[in-house]
């Protein structure tokens, strides 16, 4: 949980540094970054998968 926090904190004071010096957000669309954070998880389970299956 501590990471969570962590890494949701670190991104909220991104998003206010980059907006307080008048940049875009350095972020894809909401739907396709949620698509390909999870796309990453499920790959990398699958691999688990398959080697826990294999060995």
């Amino acid at each position: 949980m501590k990471e969570v926090i962590l890494a949701f904190a670190a991104g909220a004071f991104v998003g206010v540094v980059f907006r307080y010096i008048r940049l875009p957000l350095p972020a894809p669309p909401v739907f396709s970054a949620v698509m390909g954070i999870m796309g990453i998880y499920v790959g990398g389970k699958l691999v688990e998968w398959v080697n826990k299956l294999f060995t």
